[in-house]
């Protein structure tokens, strides 16, 4: 049988289930509009590379080797395909359920920003860093307005 220290395994476990609902909240994004499924995709993988990076280095902290490390996180981000597959397949039987789906995932990351980044930012007291990561977040916005503008579709 296969052993991991628990907090291999609960972060492992915790990931795939992040992935899952990302998977889910990109095949709803796909069933609403071509462009806003690549908008989403785009969002969700920029947001999953810090992500990984973090349970790659908690894995490794962990006490596993790097190619073993690499391999479970990788497995366990196919969970996204699923949750893919299965969101599409699932949310397309269901008539109106998609806006709600994409407004709950458009919460979660709204609440993500507010409650866990932003307070962040008021923790720093070097001004070098402030003026970074304030150019960061208004990178951030001006990459959203300019993929809303590149996308849309004269709505």
């Amino acid at each position: 049988m296969l052993s991991y220290p628990p907090d291999d395994l609960s972060n492992l476990i915790g990931d795939g289930v992040h992935n899952f609902v990302d998977g889910v909240i990109i095949a709803a994004a796909f069933l609403t509009s071509f462009h806003v499924g690549l908008i989403t995709t785009l969002a969700i993988a920029l947001h999953e590379i810090p992500q990984e990076i973090g349970d790659f280095a908690v894995l490794i902290h962990g006490g596993l080797k790097a190619r073993k490390a690499l391999w479970l996180n990788f497995l366990s981000s196919l969970t996204a395909v699923a949750g893919a597959i299965i969101g599409y397949l699932f949310l397309n039987t269901i008539e109106g359920i998609t806006p709600y789906i994409l407004a709950i995932a458009a919460g979660g990351f709204i609440y993500i920003a507010t409650a866990d980044l932003l307070p962040e930012l008021h923790k720093e007291c070097e001004k070098k860093k402030i003026y970074l990561q304030t150019a960061a977040l208004l990178f951030g916005v001006l990459v959203i307005y300019f993929f809303l503008h590149i996308f849309s579709h004269g709505h």
